[in-house]
């Protein structure tokens, strides 16, 4: 998109009211001010589904604890690339979490972000080996000189006694630990800087409007057709740049903006559920996020994790996920998303991805037809005590993860998130699942490069992002000392405990 300056009637229109169109609104009403920015949501509040606290993990991805984020390479080496990647986007979005709270612009009755220590947990031989290759590839870089290694059980113990309890003193354990680990209530974050963006000038909340249709028209601008969810009126409305932030929904709204960017593209819902915890007393007692290893044949969305969590400033204890299937593309979506999805451009993506993933699909059936107790008996190798009564099964958010075509034009099942955009830059839409809302800072400044590549490049933008995030065109990973002194302010600002 061509230099934005110049037109002080620019309307951006942001579909869906989550943590990415939140944080895209803060960019572009700091870097336009001018600029009229519009938010649609079909549901009646903000936050009400993947930012959702009880709909996400919350685990502030940071790749502190997440082993899929370092695999093992053809030559048995640790690849550590996509955990640096994920470790700086983080503490750019700390950055500006912390640019927000000290100028005032979110309130928030409790913390959004707290304190609690990411760990890892393996068992057997060749998965403390593993553990301790990772631990000495990370070790290397300036954003995990903090994380801590070891064998030993009692140490072990006292950092997590309701995974050493109960189990085996014969078997061989390993745990990594780093303080430095937070739990971040997605919901409250988001909900806070829509009121900041709804108290400004230009800006303007709708709630309860779905979008019917959208095309580009001859003067290159977006013709949205919406409709009023509950007065079941249409109207229309026309924009300059158009974002779509709808969670597992911006499948669908590619569909009706028909840009061949996203030829190809199409979508497969996974569903999650956790056991909680209702026993307070086992609640205190674990003091950590811990993830451990898929199990092989599993996909990464299937990474177990005993998390304990902060929402609406009540600690609550959470272990899973339990993948499901539901053809709804959101939690409060409609079971025909999936079908209505498929058309003749993607249909072979599709189907190719799905004879490609037929462990995937039985993976979800054997999830699906799980009983309680074959639940509790996973739980078991987390916390070997876990008694039955203590837990129940709580529904989490709806999924999207990606099918895109590959050069082939067979369909590839893609984990992570991506943009797309248009070439003119006037539209852009964010497919995918996790690490999303902990690197939504980064995605955003991405979104911005994509579609507005002139305005990026003008000291003044710069200048702007750089006063929210101070280390903007800079390296954290292999700097210790701008490593240092940006958590120390981060964390003094966002009152997170100093790591020493």
């Amino acid at each position: 998109m061509s230099n934005t300056s110049e037109n002080p009637e620019f309307k951006c229109i942001l579909i869906g009211a989550g943590i990415m169109s939140a944080t895209l609104g803060i960019f572009l009403k700091k870097l336009m001010p001018f600029a009229k920015i519009e938010i649609y949501e079909r549901l009646d509040k903000v936050a009400a589904e993947s930012s959702n606290a009880w709909n996400n993990a919350g685990t502030g991805h940071s790749a502190f604890c997440e082993l899929n984020y370092t695999p093992l390479n053809a030559n048995g080496e640790i690849d550590v690339t996509k955990a640096l990647h994920i470790a700086e986007s983080f503490e750019i979005s700390k950055q500006f979490w912390a640019y927000l709270v000290e100028n005032d612009l979110i309130q928030s009755k409790t913390p959004f972000i707290n304190d609690i220590d990411h760990m890892s947990f393996v068992w057997g031989d060749e998965n403390v080996e593993f553990l301790r290759k990772r631990f000495e590839a990370m070790q290397e870089f300036s954003l995990f000189k903090e994380m801590e290694f070891s064998t030993d059980r009692e140490q072990i113990k006292k950092w997590i006694p309701l995974i050493i309890e109960g189990r085996n003193p014969e078997e061989k354990i390993a745990a990594t630990r780093m303080e430095a680990g937070t739990d971040v209530n997605f919901g409250d974050l988001t909900s806070g800087m829509i009121a900041y963006l709804n108290s400004k000038e230009g800006v303007e909340i709708h709630l309860g409007v779905e979008v019917e249709n959208m095309k580009l028209n001859e003067e290159g601008r977006w013709d949205i057709k919406m409709k009023r969810m509950h007065e079941h009126d249409k109207f229309h409305v026309t924009a300059d740049f158009v974002f779509i932030g709808a969670g597992g929904g911006a499948v669908s709204l590619l569909e009706k903006a028909n840009i061949p960017e996203a030829f190809g593209y199409g979508g497969f819902p996974v569903s999650g559920e956790f056991l909680q915890c209702h026993n307070q007393e086992i609640i205190e007692r674990h003091q950590a996020k811990v993830y451990g290893l898929a199990e092989v044949g599993s996909p990464p969305m299937s990474v177990p994790h005993l998390d304990t969590r902060f929402i609406d400033g009540k600690q609550t204890l959470l272990f899973g996920p339990y993948a499901g299937f539901s053809t709804k593309f959101l939690k409060n979506g409609s079971y025909f998303d999936l079908p209505l999805s498929i058309d003749s451009h993607n249909i072979w993506p599709l189907i190719s991805a799905g004879f490609k993933n037929m462990e995937l699909t039985k993976y979800l059936i054997k999830e699906v037809t799980q009983s309680q107790n074959e639940r509790i008996e996973s739980l078991k190798k987390y916390y070997p005590e876990a008694k039955s009564e203590d837990w129940t099964l709580t529904k989490a958010g709806q999924r999207v993860q990606i099918i895109k075509p590959n050069i082939h034009g067979k369909g590839e099942l893609q984990f992570g998130t991506e943009i797309i955009a248009t070439a003119d830059g006037s539209l852009a839409a964010l497919l995918g699942a996790s690490p999303g809302a902990s690197t939504s800072v980064s995605i955003m400044l991405d979104l911005l490069q994509k579609c507005f590549p002139e305005d990026m490049e003008t000291e003044e933008w710069k200048n702007i992002i750089q006063m929210m995030i101070p280390t903007y065109c800079q390296v954290l990973f292999n700097d210790n000392q701008l490593c240092e002194i940006t958590r120390q302010r981060t964390n003094a600002i966002l009152k997170l405990e100093e790591i020493e």
